[in-house]
């Protein structure tokens, strides 16, 4: 297979200012021209730009593009039966978690070390670990500092919703254009199942009554939004049992309100994490049973598949949680912003983005002509929208679907790291395998025989044939021989 003409995995990690500035200035299109390129038809041109470089809101921007959570907002006006808002959980990765807390000036220093060294940098959010909109004053004093620091960088909330009325003038007034709401329900009755209570306008509300008052105010804040061409992603966590037939109500409702996007998310009940839901025996839906919902709810709000419910103080690329680099204890006590890094990068990934998109189109055509059926594709990748991962460093895989409607990204598995140094391997690959239920193939940069021909006897295809390819030219290509389909000239 090719070599990519560039290399995005070596300039998304630790490359110095001279290597990207020396790139970005090696020819080919600027990223105002390559930028427009990348418009999906059936988007309007001023929500491409909204979205084009946020990695939540695009799928296609997540392979390029960074997130930050600031965690400065620790109060919350609600209870939720599955958040338990533990603090020093490192190696954790769900909602609410954090190492630190940090106050606004703190946050300033982190987010400006941040984007000296993550040139991926795009988006700043505040995502708790409390509520965002509760927390107000400290939400507000941080991104005002912030947007006099650092002028183009997304500003980004996620709320429960029940104080978030009270603060979308305030929001419009600061150029906030994305909100993620978490919305469970909207039939309180359900509610009452999800949370034990709210604090709502100086006193504590309990079942029903506690439910009803969220829901409207959940609502109100999302018609707001909408009514001020603010972008709303819905998040809901998908309950077995108590909410997961119920979503699709809730995804009417939403669409109806005007949300952009409707992100299903699955239940964290592990019992070590302390919740109700967890200590109660509360499962949470396996890949396939949330694949299923999800596809039950195509037709309604646009669906986010992406997710990887971040923790409240996330860094990176959605897969590639670089928090811990930056602690306080890491980062100078003065400290200043130099935006060139991250311009740079914008320059190079503009120009891959557009060759990516031609790719991406070409090997759709061929998946489109060959009217064979559908396969499902796991695929190790860093970043950059290519197969640029060891099978055996993966901690996670991002499931695609190949059939007569094209290639569409469906879903990420999480998985344990194969390769630690020897021990534990056997177990880990089976848990592995327990987590590409219903896969086809796997696609990856690397792997060994040994875990290569265990994937085969669990009826897992495995290759590193495509190594380095964009996803989907190796898709193309994987789809067109499965049904016997002579596979275009794509570019790689």
């Amino acid at each position: 297979m090719s070599t990519p003409m560039i290399s995005l995995e070596s300039l998304a990690s630790r490359t110095s200012l001279d290597q990207l500035l020396a790139t970005s200035k090696s020819g080919g299109c600027t990223s105002s021209s390559c930028g427009a390129s990348t418009n999906p038809d059936d988007i309007d041109q001023a929500i491409w730009a909204k979205i084009k470089n946020h990695p939540c809101y695009s799928e296609e921007a997540h392979h390029y593009f960074a997130r930050m959570h600031v965690s400065v907002a620790p109060a919350c006006n609600i209870q939720c039966n599955y958040c338990n808002r533990k603090y020093d959980c490192a190696n954790e990765s769900r909602p609410g978690v954090v190492s630190e807390k940090l106050t606004p000036d703190q946050a300033l220093r982190k987010v400006i070390a941040v984007a000296n060294e993550v040139p991926q940098l795009s988006v700043l959010g505040i995502a708790g670990p409390g509520d965002a909109c509760y927390d107000w004053t400290k939400t507000k004093a941080t991104f005002e500092r912030i947007a006099m620091e650092i002028h183009d960088i997304k500003l980004c909330i996620s709320t429960n919703g029940l104080a978030l009325p009270d603060h979308v003038a305030e929001l419009v007034e600061m150029n906030v254009d994305h909100v993620t709401i978490t919305i469970n329900m909207v039939d309180p009755e359900i509610g009452a199942r999800i949370y034990p209570w709210i604090f709502y306008d100086n006193r504590r509300y309990t079942g029903i009554e506690a439910a009803r008052i969220l829901h409207e105010r959940q609502m109100l804040g999302l018609e707001m939004l909408t009514a001020h061409g603010i972008l709303t992603k819905v998040n809901s966590v998908m309950i077995p049992g108590v909410n997961d037939e119920h979503l699709i109500e809730v995804n009417k409702w939403v669409k109806e309100r005007g949300a952009f996007l409707h992100n299903v998310m699955p239940l964290i009940s592990d019992p070590a994490h302390g919740t109700f839901y967890g200590l109660t025996g509360q499962r949470g839906p396996r890949a396939l049973e949330l694949k299923a919902l999800q596809d039950r709810l195509e037709g309604g709000a646009k669906l986010m598949r992406h997710c990887r419910q971040c923790r409240a103080d996330a860094v990176g690329l959605l897969g590639d949680d670089r928090g811990q680099e930056f602690t306080l204890d890491q980062i100078p006590g003065e400290i200043t912003y130099d935006a060139r890094k991250r311009e740079a990068y914008r320059e190079v990934v503009a120009r891959e983005r557009s060759d990516h998109v031609t790719a991406k189109n070409g090997a759709t055509e061929i998946v489109k002509a060959a009217r064979g059926g559908s396969l499902q594709v796991a695929v190790a990748t860093k970043g950059g929208g290519r197969i640029n991962e060891h099978f055996g460093h993966a901690k996670e895989f991002q499931v695609y679907e190949a059939s007569p409607k094209g290639i569409t990204y469906v879903a990420h598995r999480k998985v344990e790291q194969y390769c630690v140094g020897g021990e534990g391997e056997e177990a880990t690959l089976d848990g592995i395998i327990a987590a590409l239920e219903g896969i086809d193939v796997v696609l990856c940069a690397k792997i060994g025989e040994c875990p290569r021909n265990q994937l085969m006897e669990a009826g897992v295809r495995a290759t590193d044939a495509y190594g380095y390819d964009y996803i989907e030219t190796a898709i193309g290509a994987l789809y067109a021989a499965e049904f016997g389909v002579e596979p275009l000239t794509a570019t790689a």
